[in-house]
């Protein structure tokens, strides 16, 4: 019988999530592992494509089981949610693990009041009175900073602007107070100043409550902030794990290097170009054989050209900064050197 694993809240272990499509099998996530701490928060970061969302969808169980194939294993403390059937997942979700989902707008009922969307999580999963719940939405809607709560409960979505519609989203995640919220790009489309709120007001309610955090975030800058450790993704495969101090001041993997020499700097010289990251993720209907970065790294000749291209480099097991990359490490230090300005 398989037992819990000692120690991390949340633990995903050699995940892999295939999907079957018209064109074939879609391999969105192979072999990826991570643990999280309750009080901790991890920033997921990656290109469109790279497996990110697919993860934590997968640990709310919100895939279609009859197209979906997933192997490994996701453990929630002492309970393993992949062997979790319909109504458990039901109880878990909105309870002890929530999400914020990347567009408000499309993730809230136009035909319902935001008050009303809150109390329902709240009258499912602790059984209050409709009295009970709008009063629990207001208490909600006046912690996450919207102004005249008694009487915005009433109000609809599109009578929210976009930041507050985004502050009504974390309410109704955090209505039942969870043990483990997963924010899905929680800051898109907003601007700058309510992009810091809405991250201060995470920490802020982390601090209180405890509660463990996955970031899912294109911006490295929103990582920086916020987060205490860091996954890398690319085509579905974890590239490098750390630190935020690690990954991002001593980062090994040169997918991580592109990452980060494809953000402006405020110490850089005007005049020198961003360097975006060559050519495009690959095809995850076919996923190129070994390292899967291999076709638009710019060392492959260092490691052993074969080697990349032939055998699929891991990360260590086990904590610590850990990269999927052949070169070694006296290579990446001299490389980090040579582009410096960049990285």
């Amino acid at each position: 019988m398989t037992t819990s694993p000692a120690g991390p809240f949340l633990s995903v272990r050699d995940l892999s999530v295939e999907f079957s499509t018209e064109d074939g099998i879609v391999h969105a996530v192979d072999g990826l592992s991570f643990d999280l701490e309750k009080g901790t928060t991890l920033g997921i970061v990656g290109e469109s494509g790279s497996g990110k969302s697919v993860t934590n969808l997968t640990i709310l169980g919100l895939h279609d089981p009859d197209h979906t194939k997933i192997g490994g294993e996701i453990w929630l403390e002492d309970r393993e949610l992949l062997g979790a059937d319909r109504a458990t997942m039901e109880k878990l979700r909105g309870n002890r693990i929530a999400m914020i989902f990347q567009d408000p707008l499309t993730a809230l009922s136009p035909f319902h009041t935001i008050g009303r969307q809150i109390g329902e999580v709240y009258r499912k999963h602790r059984g209050a009175s409709k009295k009970e719940s709008r009063e629990r939405a207001i208490e909600m809607l006046s912690r996450v900073g919207i102004p005249q709560p008694a009487t915005r409960v009433d109000h609809y979505p599109h009578e929210f602007s976009g930041g507050m519609r985004q502050r009504a989203m974390i309410a109704m995640a955090l209505v039942c107070d969870p043990d483990l919220v997963i924010a899905d790009e929680p800051t898109t489309a907003l601007d700058v100043t309510v992009q810091a709120q809405i991250l201060d007001l995470l920490k802020e309610l982390q601090q209180q409550s405890g509660t463990a955090i996955i970031l899912i975030t294109h911006d490295l800058g929103v990582v920086a902030n916020t987060a205490d450790d860091v996954l890398v993704m690319y085509a579905g495969r974890a590239v490098e794990r750390g630190t935020v101090r690690e990954v991002l001041r001593e980062p090994r993997h040169p997918y991580t290097w592109g990452l980060l020499s494809s953000m402006p700097r405020l110490t850089s010289s005007v005049d020198v170009p961003l360097e975006p990251v060559r050519g495009t993720p690959p095809s995850l209907l076919n996923p190129p054989p070994g390292c899967p970065f291999h076709p638009r790294c710019d060392y492959p000749e260092l490691a052993g050209p074969e080697l990349c291209r032939t055998q699929r480099p891991e990360l260590s097991p086990g904590t610590g900064h850990s990269d999927a990359c052949y070169l070694t490490l006296r290579q990446k230090t001299d490389i980090r050197a040579q582009i410096k300005d960049q990285v």
